[in-house]
């Protein structure tokens, strides 16, 4: 059944049933898909099933080569979490790992994929798509990133509550591709919402983690305090960059690894992400894990937050925060050593942001991740003009 329209993020790809005839093909041993320009003109290796660019978030964005027999194992990974194969919805724009994975697993399961084709994301428009697909028998499975399920409780405050309570009826929301604050994943779950929050990336073949339990399959470790997974999910490498396919993929005697950028715990078998290794601030001799901040300040101001450290003469850096809300502009001083107080007494007075920002919306990249490069940026313009 070809995929019914309703919206999507814009985003430069084929069109949609390009792509899904595409994908079925290439799962089936035809040609590679790649739903972006290619950067790199090498040949992707044998069994290569797709290549999908990562988010960037760290830098330029690599091209990852993954195998039909990964994105299979992801999807039949999923489909055992989960219980059922489902029906799924396509939220997410098909340019990344999220997306595609969506198709995958429509495609896998035999199912129609009923699939978001023109328009930017909103919560009319997720309700009307999700309205077809929940008069049927089949759980209806959808993926969602932060940001859009904060627009769906956003509007459901404001009394459009359709969305929320369409969210509530599916058989599994997954949730990734950024941090979820702790006050939205709560609200979302009070709601009826059955949010699963997902943890993996480009070169796990999407979600690998799923409420911090590794899914069938997936290996977890935690080497230096740096997450490493391991498993049949796992790319090929990275085209057209062996270093870095050597950096980041390892091999030793339980297997082959992937290394994240990622820090965290695991403890009993759950994994606990807790920042990003290349996003620690370093401010008068202490670390600090941006992500730690940024999840306590969501939690006391109810909003998104991205934290990131600025260049400081006396400091060496220190760590300022943009707060998504309106009005744009500084927050007033009497909130802002609020804030501090707060965060300095959980997480220790280097935590504490030296000045609070707020913006419209964060500003994004990839498949809903917050554009931190875009964060400093800005945050350096608002310095400048002091």
């Amino acid at each position: 059944m070809p995929p019914r329209a309703a919206y999507r993020e814009p985003v430069s790809t084929p069109d949609l049933a390009t792509l899904v005839d595409g994908m079925r093909r290439a799962l089936d041993g035809g040609p590679p898909v790649a739903p972006l320009p290619r950067l790199a003109t090498q040949a992707p290796p044998s069994g290569t099933a797709l290549v999908v660019r990562t988010s960037g978030s760290t830098g330029t964005p690599r091209e990852v080569a993954l195998t039909g027999a990964a994105l299979r194992a992801s999807a039949a990974a999923t489909r055992a979490r989960l219980g059922s194969p489902g029906r799924w919805v396509l939220t997410l724009p098909p340019s990344h790992v999220a997306g595609m994975q969506v198709i995958v697993r429509s495609l896998l399961a035999g199912t129609p994929l009923t699939a978001a084709v023109e328009g930017p994301f909103t919560p009319g428009g997720l309700a009307h798509l999700l309205d077809e697909p929940l008069r049927g028998d089949d759980p209806v499975h959808v993926s969602l990133v932060p940001t859009q399920l904060h627009r769906v409780v956003e509007a459901a405050d404001g009394g459009a509550p359709t969305a929320l309570e369409a969210l509530g009826r599916c058989g599994a929301v997954l949730l990734g591709g950024a941090a979820t604050p702790p006050r939205l994943l709560t609200r979302a779950r009070d709601a009826g919402v059955p949010v699963v929050r997902t943890y993996g990336m480009s070169e796990t073949a999407g979600g690998c983690v799923y409420d911090g339990v590794p899914l069938p399959g997936v290996r977890v470790r935690v080497v230096d305090g740096v997450v490493e997974l391991g498993g049949p999910v796992l790319a090929s490498g990275y085209l057209a960059d062996d270093g870095a396919t050597a950096a980041a993929f390892v091999d030793d005697a339980d297997g082959r690894w992937f290394r994240t950028s990622d820090l965290g715990t695991l403890t009993d078998g759950v994994l606990r992400v807790t920042g990003r290794a290349d996003e620690v601030v370093v401010t008068g001799g202490v670390n600090v894990a941006p992500a730690a901040v940024e999840a306590l300040l969501g939690e006391l101001l109810g909003a998104e937050v991205c934290a990131v450290g600025v260049p400081d003469a006396e400091w060496g850096q220190v760590l300022v925060a943009v707060v998504a809300g309106t009005p744009p502009g500084e927050l007033a001083q009497e909130d802002l050593a609020r804030a501090r107080s707060a965060v300095a007494a959980r997480l220790g007075p280097a935590a504490a942001p030296r000045r609070i920002l707020r913006v419209e919306n964060l500003p994004l990249r990839g498949p809903g991740k917050v554009d931190r490069g875009a964060i400093v940026d800005l945050v350096r313009a608002d310095v400048a003009r002091d």
